[in-house]
C-alpha cells in the first residue's frame, strides 16, 4: 500500500485497538494501491495529520489486505473515509477531494 507519510497504517486485526478505542476522533481513509484518487490524497492525509494531528488521528487501512474490516462497514467505493468518534463511525464521506473541503466536513466532529 503507498502509504500517506505521516499517516499510520490500520489492519483488521489493530483495527478495535487503534480506530475504535481512540481517545481522539479518527479519519480511516480505506484505500487501495489501485485506485489513483486514493494515491491523489496522500499529500491532502499527510497535510491534515500533520496540522490537526492534536484533535484528529488520521490512519488509511488497505481494502485488498484487510477485507473484514471493510465489508463490516460496507465499503464499496474507494476512497471512502469514514470518521469515528467514541469508537462509532459518525460520518461517511466517498472520493477524492481537496483539503478545504475534508475540513469543511470534519468541522462538527473536531
Amino acid at each position: 500500500m503507498i502509504r500517506a507519510a505521516g499517516v499510520a497504517e490500520v489492519t483488521d486485526a489493530d483495527f478495535e485497538a487503534e480506530v475504535i478505542g481512540a481517545e481522539l476522533p479518527v479519519l480511516v481513509e480505506f484505500t487501495a494501491d489501485w485506485c489513483p484518487p486514493c494515491r491523489q490524497m496522500g499529500p491532502v492525509l499527510s497535510a491534515l495529520a500533520a496540522e490537526e494531528g492534536q484533535r484528529l488521528k488520521v490512519v488509511q487501512l488497505d481494502v485488498d489486505t484487510n477485507p473484514e474490516t471493510t465489508l463490516a462497514y460496507q465499503v464499496l467505493s474507494m476512497p471512502t473515509f469514514l470518521v469515528f468518534k467514541g469508537g462509532e463511525p459518525l460520518k461517511a464521506m466517498v472520493g477524492a477531494r481537496p483539503k478545504s473541503r475534508l475540513l469543511a466536513e470534519l468541522d462538527d466532529v473536531l
